[in-house]
């Protein structure tokens, strides 16, 4: 997208933040194609049989973003990144509904990426990652926020560097050590 698109969603994003319907009407098409790009990437590895479609998490996500119009939004990266998160959380909530008579199952990975994977898990494995990215958000909230940035919503390092406010390079160090932690928790027995 050229800058000059990205300067006009974020100015469409905080008009809506404003109370302003009609940016809101003008925001939705301009994003659509890019949320679509980030439900396909949570779901890329879902199983055959799965019953979320790329359009109904984008749909669903939709309805928790109207929730959040009075969000202080600071540009068009930090409402992509509250999209992937809001994703994330539909299907999280999703896989604990579906587990809701089953327990005592834990992820098991051997690869920080697929243990991030949260659309080819089992709703237990969801679960678990669901856990330790909240555990990791109490701990050390900057890294949590970079792997919801950088994973979930599929940003690159010097969009998650802007969003956070820091540099690439400390976006890069952070990723290392949360991914690195992460897999010690997911693996954990």
């Amino acid at each position: 997208m050229a800058d000059s698109s990205v300067s006009e969603t974020t100015q469409l994003v905080r008009a809506w933040a404003e109370d302003d319907e009609r940016a809101l009407e003008l925001l939705i098409p301009r994003v659509c194609r890019e949320l679509r790009r980030l439900a396909g990437h949570c779901l890329k590895n879902e199983r055959p049989e799965r019953t979320l479609q790329v359009s109904d998490l984008v749909h669903e996500a939709y309805l928790h973003l109207a929730d959040l119009s009075r969000l202080d939004w600071q540009h068009r990266n930090h409402f992509f990144a509250v999209s992937a998160t809001l994703m994330r959380r539909i299907l999280v909530d999703r896989a604990r509904k579906r587990m809701a008579d089953k327990r005592g199952e834990r992820a098991q990975g051997t690869d920080v990426e697929q243990a991030l994977d949260v659309s080819s898990k089992r709703p237990a494995e969801i679960v678990a990652l669901d856990d330790a990215l909240n555990e990791l958000a109490r701990l050390a909230p900057r890294k949590a926020r970079i792997v919801e940035s950088r994973f979930f919503a599929g940003l690159e390092v010097k969009e998650t560097a802007e969003i956070i406010g820091v540099s690439p390079e400390t976006v890069m160090r952070d990723w290392r050590m949360a991914k690195a932690w992460l897999l010690k928790e997911l693996t954990a027995v």
